[in-house]
């Protein structure tokens, strides 16, 4: 079975952890991952190879990686450059993601450029392009990915106030390629309303694994209350 049907609408749980997260960590992010697969879910999207190598360890599941990293004068972090695009690579994950918005990349190049040299040089590989416009997904599918998802709407400062769930029943009417439901389907009811809408899976992150962000969900519809 290929890897985008054994994702064919099911769950794909994000399993990250930044520097400056408590949970930040490859051990604990691979028992992140453990745990997302006993509850059901079908896909794992890790970021770095140390994180993904852990992940393996426990589970056997597709793995959608990525490399985030900050290059001075860009905003693009998501696999910014094609080193990253290398390392994922010899980790032979399933699937390589990356930020697919027309900002400038870290070595000036913009994203035709930059995937041209990628598809050339890993003819084979799967290739996720997260945008934050249906114009960057049209033009991402023109270039020859494999995948499309809104994992970028409303972080680029042109795509302020777009509704991920909005931009992904656009992507899924004017592109051909699969589209992943990605970015903010923080609740089982968005989840259900994506594959409505024909997402061919969908990706949650911070809802199910950063407990902080969870907690403080909680927290402050208990200062609401209290302030009534």
């Amino acid at each position: 079975m290929s890897t985008l049907e054994q994702i064919r609408k099911r769950l794909i749980v994000s399993c990250q952890a930044l520097p400056d997260e408590p949970l930040h960590d490859s051990y604990i992010m691979s028992k992140m991952a453990l745990a997302a697969a006993q509850g059901g879910a079908s896909g794992i999207r890790a970021n770095t190879v140390k994180d993904i190598k852990a992940i393996k360890n426990e589970v056997d599941l597709p793995i959608i990686g990525i490399i985030k990293k900050d290059y001075p004068g860009s905003n693009v972090f998501i696999t910014p450059t094609l080193s990253e695009v290398d390392e994922l690579f010899q980790e032979q994950v399933d699937i390589i993601a990356f930020d697919a918005t027309k900002q400038d990349r870290p070595d000036g190049k913009n994203f035709l450029e930059f995937f041209t040299e990628v598809r050339e040089k890993y003819p084979h590989q799967l290739f996720m392009a997260d945008v934050s416009t249906l114009e960057e997904g049209i033009a991402a599918e023109k270039a020859g990915v494999d995948i499309v998802a809104p994992t970028l709407t409303g972080y680029t400062p042109y795509s302020e106030g777009t509704i991920p769930l909005n931009l992904l029943e656009q992507l899924v009417k004017h592109v051909s390629i699969p589209v992943i439901a990605e970015g903010n389907f923080d609740t089982p009811e968005k989840v259900k309303q994506a594959l409505h809408l024909g997402a061919h899976a969908v990706v949650v992150g911070s809802a199910i694994t950063r407990p902080q962000l969870i907690t403080k969900k909680f927290n402050e519809a208990i200062k609401q209350e209290v302030i009534k």
